[in-house]
């Protein structure tokens, strides 16, 4: 299980987040959706442990006898404190972001980059390498990869739609407990949506106990991925969260009544 308690964060000295909860069990899906500026990226970034973004750590006073080792922020992973952990410790726990905008790396091939990934993690397949790239293209060909792309250079001149459908490789490969995918659908057409959410429908079908959250502005996505949970973030807190429906009304109605009320 995911939990994420009282989270606070700040960048820059700014307050960004202020006092977010989530609970994540395995194999539920839970949508965050919000303006522009509501912190939903801010909270990818900090369960990932992005050195900008500071989480306030301070001790909860009480009338009781203070315990240095509680704090107000938590994040943990199957009962395990990730929050002093660093972003590889948390990948090896368990914890996988698909990045908004991901970045190119030159000179590492998208193929040796993942066998790496997989030999880090322990997931090297017992017969080495041909295991390795067998598996590769099968995945590869699911998703409706060109396989060129495996011998170039990780994100080098890819198209937007390339790099989403790469992030979903990703996350097939490395096998994650956790996913969180930050606007997956931004910059997509329709078709390469389709493709990039039958790639996630798949990997749940596969794997019951993957736990993801998505995190979007609009409802699009939402109609080829079934959220269980829909969470609406403002102003760096969760205001209210609900089923289908709830994603279905904010496409309509918008934020206006959540801006408006807080």
């Amino acid at each position: 299980m995911l939990v994420v308690k009282n989270l606070h964060v700040s960048v820059e000295g700014k307050p960004i987040l202020k006092g977010v909860d989530l609970v994540v069990r395995p194999g539920e899906i839970h949508a965050i959706m919000g303006p522009n500026g509501s912190g939903k990226s801010t909270l990818a970034y900090t369960l990932m442990g992005h050195p900008a973004y500071d989480v306030e750590k301070k001790i909860i006073t009480t009338n009781k006898p203070i315990n240095t080792n509680k704090y107000q922020c938590k994040i943990m992973l199957d009962g395990k404190d990730l929050l002093h952990k660093t972003p590889d410790e948390r990948a090896r726990a368990g914890l996988f972001l698909a990045f908004q905008y991901p970045v190119s790396i030159e000179g590492i091939s998208v193929q040796n980059f993942l066998r790496q990934a997989t030999q880090t993690l322990g997931l090297q397949p017992k017969n080495g390498v041909l295991k390795f790239r067998q598996k590769l293209l099968h995945e590869v060909k699911r998703l409706g990869i060109p396989e060129e792309l495996l011998r170039r250079s990780l994100n080098e001149g890819f198209s937007g739609g390339e790099k989403k459908r790469l992030e979903i490789l990703q996350m097939a490969v490395l096998r994650p407990k956790y996913a969180v995918l930050d606007e997956t659908d931004s910059g997509l057409d329709v078709d390469a949506l389709k493709v990039v959410a039958d790639g996630v429908n798949r990997m749940m079908a596969k794997n019951k106990t993957l736990g993801i959250i998505l995190i979007t502005h609009y409802q699009r996505l939402l109609r080829f991925i079934k959220p269980d949970v829909v969470h609406v973030m403002i102003d760096g807190r969760i205001v209210k969260s609900g089923g289908r429906e709830l994603a279905r009304e904010l496409e309509r109605e918008g934020y206006r009544k959540f801006l408006i009320s807080h």
